[in-house]
């Protein structure tokens, strides 16, 4: 048989699947309006089940590998589909739209009390004021007083770190996020230069120990490999606390690696600027504060979502979000407290909060996990 012949049966196939498609989709949207006249939940585990059963049974054997992704898929649709009439969903995103009509206008505030981790001259502090014109900075010891100073209404926003260009994600933020209720309201990329920062007259062959956060020491390998072999490496909990080590101990073998803000605030001296393994050396920020806030220009949207721990559930939000054409940005998976084998996803979508279909897109995802969290949609700033 001809290669146009076969491709011509492919059409047609096509076009009776796509007719079947539109037609289940279509009985999908009164199943859902029957449903919600009966007050029954979308989710009927049991006739999925048989059904999937029934479809495998039928399948020829060189297709039953195939069956259960696909119409595992097509549930999950038909279920979205379900829900478009869904009372109880729409109340539930229809609140974002109220957020973004609260918004509409307004720019992003110039002042604020902002809580950032570290001390002066962290890169916490930097992002800080690249955000806000006029920050009331309140300076804490460790990021989850971010997220509990957020939490208590000490302040209005906190600044924190979620991933580096070189030293990869901040895993112990994403972990704060689980036990935390916050919102994103903006994003940014701070340029990130490491220095060798000693007490004046000190020189390289002098450094016997190098103290700084641990992300920085790891975007900074080379050059203390370069010192030697003998060269000890401490961690502590801020580029900014490591300089102001240095500058207290007095220690002309002590080095930190820190930002050259930092070498003029603590009295020190570069030692060697640049000392970052990637010249192109960025870290992400983002704004938090305790509710949405929406402003205008917002292309990004944050969430997190339980899945349930079976094959392909994963599988199913990805193949969601390429139906609709919506650019997954970053999927951070972290374990669950107290549960075994079961995880939170984090997932950074490039979607406009303006577009058609949003809180129909957020009801859908939803509708998809054992537990749902919006984070927020915002800009970023770069």
């Amino acid at each position: 048989m001809e290669l146009e012949e076969l491709r011509s049966q492919i059409d047609l196939a096509d076009k009776e699947l796509l007719d079947a498609f539109s037609k289940r989709m279509s009985i999908s949207e009164q199943i859902g309006q029957v449903k919600k006249g009966m007050s029954k939940p979308i989710l009927d585990a049991s006739r999925e089940r048989e059904k999937l059963a029934s479809i495998y049974d039928m399948a020829n054997e060189k297709d039953k590998p195939y069956v259960l992704p696909l119409y595992s898929l097509l549930f999950e649709l038909s279920r979205a589909a379900q829900c478009k009439n869904n009372s109880q969903l729409e109340s539930k995103y229809n609140v974002i739209d109220k957020i973004i009509k609260e918004y509409e206008g307004k720019a992003f505030p110039s002042r604020a009390i902002v809580a950032c981790q570290g001390i002066e001259g962290a890169f916490s502090q930097e992002a800080c004021e690249k955000m806000f014109e006029i920050p009331s900075i309140m300076f804490v010891n460790s990021f989850s007083k971010v997220f509990a100073s957020i939490d208590a209404g000490l302040c209005e926003y906190g600044i924190i770190p979620v991933e580096n260009s070189t030293a990869g994600t901040v895993t112990n933020i994403y972990d704060l996020m689980i036990k935390h209720s916050f919102s994103i309201v903006r994003s940014i990329r701070v340029k990130v230069s490491h220095n060798c920062l000693v007490m004046p007259g000190t020189k390289l062959s002098d450094i016997k120990e190098i103290v700084s956060h641990e992300h920085a020491i790891n975007q900074c390998r080379d050059f203390i490999k370069s010192l030697g072999n003998d060269v000890k490496v401490t961690y502590c909990s801020n580029t900014a606390v490591a300089a102001k080590m240095v500058a207290d101990s007095g220690r002309k073998d002590l080095a930190a690696i820190s930002s050259g803000t930092c070498a003029s605030v603590y009295g020190l001296e570069i030692a060697k600027a640049d000392v970052h393994d990637n010249g192109n050396n960025y870290t992400r920020f983002i704004c938090i504060a305790r509710r949405p806030e929406i402003y205008p220009g917002a292309d990004r949207t944050s969430i997190m979502m339980t899945l349930k721990h079976k094959p392909g559930t994963l599988y199913k939000v990805l193949a969601l979000l390429y139906a609709r054409g919506i650019n997954l940005v970053k999927l951070e998976s972290r374990p669950l407290p107290d549960k075994d084998f079961e995880f939170m996803f984090y997932f950074d979508l490039d979607t406009s909060v303006y577009s058609s279909g949003f809180s129909e897109l957020l009801g859908e995802l939803d509708n998809m996990s054992e537990e749902f969290r919006y984070l927020g949609s915002y800009s970023e700033i770069v």
